[in-house]
Order: structure tokens, then C-alpha cells, then sequence
């Protein structure tokens, strides 16, 4: 019995062999993830697949938190792990180190950011969408210049309506150089003062079409002032470009349709509008016959002198009564005449003029007398005032013996304004002294 090993032994040798094993430590694998799970601790448990096997797998959380993207069912992943056996079941599983998308995941990542980065700024928005005007006079087609998409364009454009001009700028739209071609042939475009733009190209693959993921066409189709319909790829292809157009169509010949109207749509719509306006001119016609015929039946249409005998008569009685008021305003403007004659008869305005006269002069006599008198007493009151004046002039009182004291050019006018050793000045009736203090005293010392 003692040959035979355990479950628990025979599994941990397995194990054993798997961590010893160099080629085991570090291997690069790729695949599908499938029965994915995000444990509460932050660890990630998941089986990577392909068409033939199924191996289980863990990623620890401290790894996982590394991750620049959130794992899901279906990713397809590039991954860095070892390989080891989980003793308790005896499965050998991959215990992850790194984790990346593979290709077509990485693109679908950047698309998926680039989106939610570009609807934040109100690049989708509808209220950004400049209308397609109904009937263009001038296309310009942005595509490859050969190809299915030009070639469906141009026969659509031909077969709805001829009469718009095509203007066709040959644009990469595949390749490295496609994007910057793109951007360049959008603002090209929207110089030459064309109604509308289209963007197409045939469909694709992701890689394919990715220049039209590319945030720099995003913003040039967003910048551009001329509505742009955005036709890239087949109907079950949606681009960034798409959204950020004015218009998305499922393909290049549905764009060709949604910037032109159909001619023989216009002309049924042309012959329905002749059909309708022909009814109303028609109806308009038998209307104004019908009121025609009623006003030929009128009466005095019948008689024409009906319409303007009673106003040659009305005309009569007016240019009767205006004679018979003027002759009454000229009979009344003679006799006021009159009577302004008669009240400036000469001889009474040259009596009138004489009594004028002659007040004028006694009034004239009466105002020099009083202006003379005025005088007279205004000449007798300055003699009086300039007389008292000459009394109390300061030269008259020095005349008399007096002088006048100053301090400092200050007039001194009682001892408590001098003391001893003071300069005064003593100006006289004929000159000036300069005298010092010597003793100041009062009267009642």
C-alpha cells in the first residue's frame, strides 16, 4: 500500500514540477476572455479561449489595478503570465502579470475614448447641425478618385438632379497619409463656396476606416461652415465622422440622395402646383365674370347721366353760393375801409401831432427844472462832506502840532502797546523821527 500516493501528494509533485519549470514562469499568451468576474476583493477571475482550448486564469489585485483598461467578456487580450496548478482541484491555471488589449481591442478602446472625450464637448450635439439646403447649385465630393463610392455618387447625382454642379476633390482615404489629406481637403472644400459637402468612401474594415476616427477629421468636418454629409462606409458602419457630421448616410449613394432633391419627384410636384394654380385662376375668373355681370346689370350703368347729373346740378348751387359770399365779403371789407378812412381823416391826426408837441415840451421844461434842483443838492451835500472829511484828515490834525506813533508799522494808540527799549516812528507834518523808549508810563501812576 505504501506505493500508492494521494490525491494531495501526486498534485502537489504536479505543482512542484509546474514552479521548477523555467519555460513555466514567464510565457506570453493570447485569446478571449470568457466567464469573467471581478471578485469583491479586486481580484479577476476569467478564462482565456480560443476555437480549440479553455485555460482558467487569475489576476491578483494588485496587477489588476495597473490595468489601463476594464476587462469585459469578448475582449480580445494579450497577456504576460506563469503557469501553475490550484492544488485544491488540480487545474493548471495562468496566474496574470500584465494584460493588454490585442489590436482590434486597442482600436475599439481609443474609439470608445475619443467618443466620450468629443460628446462632453457638444461635437454630436444636434444643435450644432447646420441644415442641407433643399436645392444646391454646387456639390463638392471628397472621396478617392476611383472606386465604387465615386462612381455611385456621380450616377446618383446625374440621374436625381442634373443641374447641380459637382465639383470632385480627390482625397486619400486610406493609409497613413489619409488623415491629414482629409483634414486638408475638408478646409479646401469649404473655400470654394459650395452648398454642400460630401465625405464618402466604400466600406471596411476598423483599420480601414479608422482615418475617419481620427479626432483631427473630427474637429476640421465640426469647424467647417459648409453642411457635410458624412457617408463612410455601409450602412452597419458608424465613424466618428458620422457623428460629427451635419448628416450621417448609411452609403455614398444615400448621401448623393439626401443633398439633391429627385427631378421627376420636382416635376410631379411642378405639375401638381400648375394642376392647383390653373383651379384657382380658373375659379378666380368665373368669380369676377359673376360679379362683372352684376355690376353691368346695375341701373345706372344702364344710364350713365344718372351717375353725374345731380353733381353738375350740386356743382351749380356751390358756385352759386361762393359768388353770393364773395360779394358779401368784399361789400363788408369796403365798409370797414371806410371807416378806418374816416377815423384817420389828416386834419385830425395833424391836430393830434400838435397836442403831442406841445405836451412833450411842457413835459421836457418840468424834467430839467427837477434835474437841475437834483444837482444843486447833490452838489451842496459833497462840498458839506468833503469839508468834514478835510477836518478829520490826519494831515490837518498834524498841521496843528500833532504826530502820529507806530510800532512796527502798527499806529500805536496806548502805552500798553510800547515798552522800554523800543524803536518808534513819529511821522510829522514834515518828515518822520525815529525815537527808542526810555520810560512808559500811565496817567493814573
Amino acid at each position: 500500500m505504501t506505493d500508492y500516493l494521494s490525491v494531495s501528494a501526486l498534485t502537489k509533485y504536479i505543482k512542484y514540477k509546474f514552479d521548477q519549470d523555467p519555460h513555466l514562469q514567464t510565457i506570453l499568451i493570447k485569446g478571449e476572455l470568457s466567464n469573467f468576474k471581478k471578485h469583491t476583493s479586486g481580484h479577476l477571475y476569467f478564462n482565456v479561449k480560443d476555437d480549440n482550448s479553455v485555460i482558467n486564469a487569475t489576476m491578483f489585485r494588485g496587477n489588476a489595478s495597473k490595468l489601463s483598461f476594464t476587462p469585459k467578456e469578448g475582449d480580445e487580450v494579450l497577456i504576460e503570465a506563469r503557469v501553475s496548478v490550484f492544488e485544491k482541484r488540480g487545474n493548471y491555471q495562468l496566474y496574470v502579470n500584465k494584460m493588454q488589449l490585442d489590436g482590434i481591442g486597442i482600436l475599439y478602446q481609443r474609439l470608445a475614448e475619443l467618443k466620450d472625450k468629443l460628446r462632453k464637448e457638444g461635437l454630436f450635439d444636434d444643435i450644432n447641425k447646420k441644415p442641407i439646403p433643399q436645392f444646391p447649385s454646387s456639390i463638392a465630393i471628397l472621396t478617392a478618385s476611383t472606386g465604387a463610392a465615386i462612381r455611385d455618387i456621380y450616377s446618383t447625382l446625374n440621374s436625381r438632379y442634373p443641374l447641380v454642379k459637382q465639383e470632385y476633390i480627390s482625397t486619400l482615404v486610406q493609409g497613413k497619409q489619409a488623415k491629414d489629406d482629409i483634414v486638408a481637403k475638408i478646409e479646401q472644400a469649404d473655400q470654394l463656396g459650395v452648398d454642400v459637402i460630401i465625405l464618402g468612401r466604400g466600406g471596411g474594415s476598423i483599420e480601414d476606416l479608422w482615418n475617419f476616427n481620427e479626432e483631427e477629421v473630427a474637429r476640421a468636418i465640426y469647424n467647417c461652415q459648409t453642411p457635410i454629409i458624412s457617408a463612410v462606409g455601409h450602412e452597419s458602419d458608424y465613424t466618428i465622422s458620422d457623428l460629427v457630421a451635419d448628416v450621417r448616410a448609411a452609403t455614398p449613394t444615400h448621401a448623393a440622395v439626401l443633398a439633391t432633391p429627385d427631378q421627376f419627384e420636382l416635376m410631379q410636384q411642378l405639375k401638381q402646383v400648375q394642376l392647383s394654380m390653373t383651379r384657382q385662376i380658373q375659379q378666380i375668373i368665373k368669380q369676377q365674370r359673376k360679379r362683372l355681370d352684376y355690376l353691368a346689370s346695375y341701373y345706372k350703368f344702364k344710364t350713365p347721366s344718372l351717375l353725374y347729373d345731380q353733381q353738375i346740378q350740386r356743382r351749380d348751387e356751390l358756385e352759386k353760393q361762393l359768388n353770393l359770399n364773395l360779394k358779401m365779403k368784399l361789400t363788408q371789407a369796403r365798409q370797414d375801409l371806410r371807416l378806418v378812412s374816416q377815423k384817420f381823416n389828416l386834419r385830425y391826426l395833424l391836430n393830434d401831432i400838435k397836442q403831442y408837441k406841445s405836451h412833450a415840451a411842457r413835459y421836457q421844461q418840468v424834467i430839467v427844472q427837477r434835474l437841475r434842483q437834483k444837482l444843486a443838492n447833490h452838489e451842496t451835500q459833497l462840498k458839506n462832506k468833503v469839508e468834514l472829511l478835510n477836518n478829520l484828515s490826519p494831515t490837518n490834525v498834524m498841521l496843528r502840532g500833532y504826530s502820529i506813533i507806530s510800532k512796527d508799522e502798527q499806529v500805536v494808540t496806548s502805552v500798553d502797546q510800547v515798552s522800554k527799549g523800543d524803536q518808534l516812528n513819529l511821522s510829522m507834518k514834515d518828515g518822520n523821527i525815529k525815537a527808542s523808549v526810555e520810560k512808559v508810563g500811565k496817567n493814573d501812576e
